[in-house]
């Protein structure tokens, strides 16, 4: 039984140092001071202009409260400087804390976390950059060989910690094209289907991200091959990822990255427009 509960390539994801009980302290004092200012989640959200679910999930310690929205969300709860006072701390934290992604997946977490620009093409499920909680952890429970529970707690923090990549300003700008048949697929069921696709919806309306869906009924598709990505880290040239039942490969061969990035320009020209493809998924929810 032991053996079922590894993964077949190697995990080591590095300890926290301890920085994962100060997160939590400070989620649950945000917490507090929300519901002292008579502010539901969603009201916090929309004044600190970031979403609900990611204000739930700091509260619940399962993702970092960054330096920034500290800083932006003490004078909205009348704090008096107490999360501001933490800024330092957990700045340092962060540098202190080792990164907790598989080894295979650090090299482009990096580059994810530094990215300019962003480009996702995704036929087989809803990019973990996207992905709510629920759906997330829906994933990684019915992944094979199992994982433990504490690698399934593991991998779905880290997951949505990735996607404080939204949060800063100038926010990096970022275009997703999913196959229509992704969000067909009612990944956890019914509810957790329907609660990832209004994510979608209300990721596809931030100015900085555009959601395109590529319809079945296409008689073309010119990338069944599976899913990649294109990545813009600051000041650099770039780079393309894909991964394949867990093993990875990052491409950074000029014509090699190039073929790719023409390969996504065809599929996004025949692609619904993003304006389309929220309509579509819109009625995905209703039809649901």
């Amino acid at each position: 039984m032991a053996n079922a509960e590894r993964e077949e390539r190697p995990e080591r994801p590095a300890e926290s140092d301890g920085t994962a009980h100060l997160f939590k302290a400070l989620g649950k004092q945000i917490k507090v001071l929300r519901e002292r200012a008579g502010m539901s989640q969603k009201d916090l959200g929309v004044a600190a202009h970031c979403g609900e679910d990611l204000i739930s999930a700091m509260e619940r310690g399962v993702r970092t409260p960054q330096p920034e929205f500290l800083i932006r969300v003490d004078p909205l709860l009348n704090a008096g400087g107490v999360l501001r006072a933490a800024v330092d701390e957990v700045r340092e934290a962060l540098a202190r804390a080792r990164t907790r992604h598989p080894e295979w997946y650090r090299n482009y977490a990096k580059l994810e976390a530094d990215a300019v620009q962003l480009y996702v093409y995704n036929n087989q499920s809803v990019p973990g950059l996207l992905q709510t909680e629920a759906y997330a952890r829906a994933l990684f429970t019915q992944w094979r060989p199992l994982l433990s529970e504490e690698t399934i707690d593991q991998r779905v923090a880290d997951r949505l910690d990735r996607q404080q990549v939204f949060a800063p300003w100038p926010s990096p700008t970022f275009h997703f094209i999913l196959d229509e048949s992704v969000l067909m697929r009612p990944i956890g069921g019914r509810d957790v289907h329907r609660e990832q696709l209004r994510k979608l919806l209300h990721i596809g309306r931030l100015r900085t991200v555009q959601i395109q869906l590529m319809p079945l009924d296409r008689t073309e598709q010119p990338s069944l091959d599976g899913p990649f990505t294109l990545v813009t880290p600051r000041g650099k040239q770039q780079v393309a990822y894909l991964e394949i039942h867990t093993y990875p490969k990052l491409i950074t061969a000029l014509e090699e990255v190039r073929v790719l990035a023409v390969r996504y320009g065809i599929i996004q020209s025949a692609a619904l427009t993003p304006r389309e493809s929220l309509a579509a998924i819109e009625k995905m929810l209703g039809d649901v």
